[in-house]
């Protein structure tokens, strides 16, 4: 049994040990489609519209009369290409790549072809054979307060005019589109409109973890992330009810919205080595002469911020993935932000919060600690029972489960508390690695990004590691303390095996984000304090 619990506490700190992508994987992304085939998201027949899955566009020649327009609002500038419509820079005032204040701000748009720029606007399904040229009313939109529109108008050969409403918000990160397209021919048209964008891997400067980066959908309310491999054999297609499509690190996305009712179709394709195109289509149209057709859709181009995006709606938060432990993620960070706005130091709001979930587990975690204190004091009796039943294993057992029950002490009693609190551990750590609230985030005296590693410089270069961690150094030495403080029934040669664990956690940490090192801490200095307040207490003697 001493064995069995040793073994235990050895696989629940492998758990830990082997991390979040191996534990408890993101959701299975789309299957690659076979050779030659396309793959659709399963969609009742009836919803089936007419798609053109299309290839990655070649280059497109500038159109020298193409002319770019400037947007400002208080949260971001963006530069506006008449041809093709589609956005050509858009900066977050408030985000920059790196932590040092003369760093420059990020810069979302990573393309420059005309056919290739997000929010490109054509009639074609996205194929970009022909881009309008829109002509702009003005070149220049301020948005400082409320809203400000931008018209444009664009003629085609055949016939088809299109007018353009762009819409921006001084308060928000959404830019509404608005397309009136016009057969102003006599004969019947067909139009297949599409927003389309193609991107990148974002220049953001964001801390590199396990969270997914590159193009997803969210289709029938089931989120798809795509991994760029998956389209070696061709574009995926995704039919159904889109509710957004787009393109995303851990902290920024870029994202096509269309209209809030209707089905749609989105491909996703390769273009060129890193490069992934996305192309928002709602089917085949045919226009009557003179008759008029309106498309609607929005673009949200800014931070994954929970507030942000739950605001703005489309299910858009589902792009901050915390999978089946969402139930627990989401309240803690919103208690991480609670007593952000309290403090004003996510650092702070880091201890308070673990404060607060060990304070939870108190008494699931007191209990389990005197159980092992009791287990520790009986081990004289249960080794004269091995020592007397030690060639009948099975009266040996029986001996010793009612030696346990009558002292009411449980074998398993400190493993228990362990297994309970797992799933908050990685609740929690999901939320401090995919919080952009901690991004560039300082705390205290050396640490001042708790997205990024803890290290004090000492102004020379430390091989690897550049600076000391020692927080993380801290973390490793209050997991020592504890674990000498602990008591154990294991034998000598299991105990020498797990105080290696602070060494392993300690190297397994050295590149973890300070924030969640800053919470193994406190949690680490608030179970030293249990346990010395246990070992403090006066235990019932045991009979003899």
């Amino acid at each position: 049994m001493d064995t069995y619990r040793a073994l235990l506490a050895i696989i629940i700190s492998m758990l830990i040990l082997l991390g979040w992508q191996y534990v408890f994987p993101p959701p299975k992304p789309v299957m690659p489609p076979v050779a030659g085939q396309q793959q659709t998201t399963t969609v009742p027949a009836q919803t089936q519209e007419q798609t053109a899955a299309q290839p990655a566009t070649a280059q497109v020649p500038v159109n020298a009369a193409a002319r770019e327009i400037s947007v400002e609002t208080p949260i971001y500038k963006a530069v506006f290409f008449e041809q093709g419509g589609g956005l050509k820079s858009f900066i977050l005032k408030n985000y920059r790549q790196a932590r040092d204040k003369n760093s420059p701000p990020v810069e979302l748009i990573t393309v420059s072809n005309p056919a290739e720029l997000p929010m490109t606007f054509s009639l074609d399904g996205g194929a970009a054979k022909e881009l309008p040229l829109f002509k702009a009313e003005k070149t220049a939109v301020s948005a400082m307060q409320g809203d400000s529109s931008l018209l444009l108008r664009a003629e085609l050969a055949e016939g088809l005019c299109i007018e353009r409403k762009l819409v921006f918000h001084a308060d928000n990160y959404l830019i509404g589109s608005v397309v009136t397209v016009t057969n102003s021919s006599a004969a019947p048209a067909q139009v297949l409109p599409a927003l389309s964008m193609t991107n990148g891997p974002l220049k953001s400067g964001g801390a590199s973890n396990d969270l997914f980066s590159g193009p997803t959908v969210y289709v029938n309310h089931q989120l798809h992330e795509i991994a760029a491999k998956e389209l070696g054999s061709g574009p995926l297609v995704f039919q159904g009810a889109v509710s957004w499509a787009g393109h995303m690190d851990s902290y920024f996305m870029l994202t096509l919205l269309p209209e809030k009712s209707g089905n749609g179709s989105i491909t996703i394709s390769a273009s060129g080595e890193k490069n992934i195109r996305t192309v928002l289509t709602e089917g085949q149209r045919e226009l009557a002469p003179g008759a008029s057709a309106v498309f609607a859709h929005e673009g949200y181009f800014g931070p994954k911020k929970l507030s942000y995006l739950k605001e703005v709606g489309y299910e858009l938060e589902e792009t901050i993935n915390f999978g089946w432990l969402g139930p627990l993620a989401k309240p803690m960070l919103w208690l991480l932000n609670f007593f952000h706005g309290i403090f004003g130091n996510y650092g702070i709001a880091i201890i308070l919060l673990t404060c607060a979930v060990k304070g939870a587990f108190w008494p699931v975690t007191h209990k389990g600690m005197k159980s092992m204190k009791n287990m520790q004091k009986i081990q004289p009796k249960v080794a004269k029972l091995r020592e007397k039943f030690k060639d009948d294993p099975v009266k040996m057992n029986q001996e010793m489960m009612a030696m346990y029950k009558t002292y009411k002490v449980n074998p398993l009693g400190g493993c228990l508390p362990m297994l309970i609190q797992i799933p908050f551990f990685f609740a929690l750590y999901k939320v401090l690695m995919a919080a952009i609230e901690l991004r560039h985030a300082p705390f205290m005296l050396w640490i001042n990004d708790l997205s990024a590693p803890d290290r004090l410089m000492l102004g020379f270069e430390i091989p690897l590691l550049h600076g000391i961690p020692v927080l993380t150094l801290l973390m490793g030495g209050t997991m020592y303390l504890q674990q000498k403080m602990t008591p154990t029934t294991a034998d000598p040669q299991q105990a020498k095996m797990m105080q290696m664990m602070p060494v392993v956690f300690t190297i397994m940490f050295v590149n973890f984000a300070s924030g969640l090192v800053l919470y193994w801490f406190v949690s680490n200095l608030l179970s030293i304090l249990q346990q010395q307040l246990i070992n403090r207490q006066t235990v019932e003697a045991v009979p003899h």
